[in-house]
């Protein structure tokens, strides 16, 4: 098959896998179709440039890739009602929480708590670890050796996030006042800054 020909099958080929799969694809996943001596970057930025100007684009997200619809096509798509909402609705204290260990993991409960100048509770902890928001990561060599906590891919992949790295500079946010810099709770509003949504529900849960 002629160059040319080749790299537009395999141009396909990631496509068509990509498509296909309900979670990001990695490249590990992307290999086994194309093979490991073609450029998986290279081909990933061809079929981009070939999405240029459609309502979807091929991003990355949790160190795979996958298709994501174009923000200023959001509105139409909510107000179409055709696509079943798959947020994760979070209480504000719930998102304080996960931006918390978000910004500072591993970081342990106790810690949690002095970041935020109150007591977490160990229900808060569990409503985000059954969210898949949250895992528990490395001991900490404080006396008693607690469960950190960390985000985890599932976090990443509902975000819409790469790595931790794509999370908005924290002291950007709080410079333009977006976001607390007590961690008192003052300043919550800020969180619609952060990647999280907000749940209309009681502020205390």
């Amino acid at each position: 098959m002629p160059a040319d020909l080749r790299w537009r099958e395999w141009m396909n080929r990631i496509e068509a896998v990509l498509f296909a799969a309900p979670r990001p694809v990695e490249r590990e996943a992307l290999a086994r179709v194309i093979g490991r001596d073609a450029s998986i970057d290279l081909l990933i930025d061809d079929i981009r440039e070939a999405l240029r100007g459609k309502p979807y684009d091929v991003v990355g997200v949790a160190g795979g890739w996958a298709f994501r619809t174009r923000t200023t096509y959001a509105d139409a798509i909510a107000t179409s009602a055709a696509v079943p909402d798959r947020g994760v609705d979070l209480t504000l204290n719930e998102a304080m929480v996960l931006a918390s260990i978000a910004y500072h993991q591993p970081v342990t409960r106790a810690g949690v708590s002095e970041i935020l100048g109150r007591e977490v509770s160990r229900d808060v902890i569990g409503a985000l670890r059954d969210k898949n928001m949250i895992t528990a990561g490395p001991r900490s060599p404080t006396a008693g050796a607690p469960f950190t906590y960390v985000t985890t891919k599932g976090f990443l992949e509902h975000f819409g996030l790469d790595t931790l790295r794509d999370l908005p500079n924290l002291e950007a946010l709080q410079d333009a006042g977006l976001l607390s810099k007590t961690g008192s709770g003052e300043g919550a509003e800020g969180l619609q800054s952060l990647p999280f949504r907000v749940a209309d529900v009681d502020e205390s849960s």
